[in-house]
């Protein structure tokens, strides 16, 4: 009986010493590398036009509402468009509150005006970070006759740290919708 109970314990101690030794992971950042941004022009049934990212297919509603689909990053920009017709306040009050409605997830929002006299368009960038369900949100409006908004949103579960990259880029072309946005007359 003795060596049966040293046999096992034996048996045991080689069992538990044969375990590969843990070593930690190295840190490591996923590195996500995005074509250079082309440009073409959109929206030419619309009664605006803006500068849209070669990546992206566009969906046209006919209200001119539309959506830049971009495939290769799982993710997509949808714009709306409403007529103003004396409602300009209530527009603007809406556009905030969707834009704030992520505060519950994000870790900070940050408001970046945009005014462009030149061409009439004034608007506002919402830059969310956190696990939010959208990254960016945006409007642009002439005052008088036109309003646009804009939502930046992913197919995934929101995980900020995984999406950044791709956010930064599709934050890029947000950007760059705005400063080329023009109405038509």
């Amino acid at each position: 009986m003795k060596h049966n109970i040293l046999y096992f314990i034996v048996v045991a101690a080689l069992f538990a010493s044969c375990k590969d030794e843990v070593l930690p992971k190295p840190k490591a950042m996923l590195r996500l590398d995005y074509p250079t941004a082309e440009y073409t022009q959109a929206g030419s049934e619309c009664v605006y036009t803006f500068d849209q990212n070669t990546l992206s297919n566009i969906k046209e509603n006919e209200d001119c509402s539309l959506v830049l689909d971009y495939p290769m990053m799982n993710g997509s920009i949808y714009l709306t468009y409403k007529p103003v017709h004396g409602n300009l306040d209530t527009l603007l009050v809406d556009a905030q509150k969707l834009s704030y409605e992520h505060v519950v997830k994000a870790d900070n929002i940050v408001e970046q005006p945009f005014i462009n006299q030149e061409n009439g368009v004034y608007g506002m960038f919402y830059e969310v970070s956190g696990n939010a369900a959208s990254q960016s949100q945006f409007y642009v409006t002439d005052s008088i006759n036109h309003f646009v908004t804009g939502s930046l949103y992913f197919y995934a579960k929101p995980n900020y740290d995984s999406i950044l990259p791709a956010a930064m880029y599709l934050q890029n072309d947000i950007r760059r919708i705005m400063e080329s946005m023009r109405w038509k007359k």
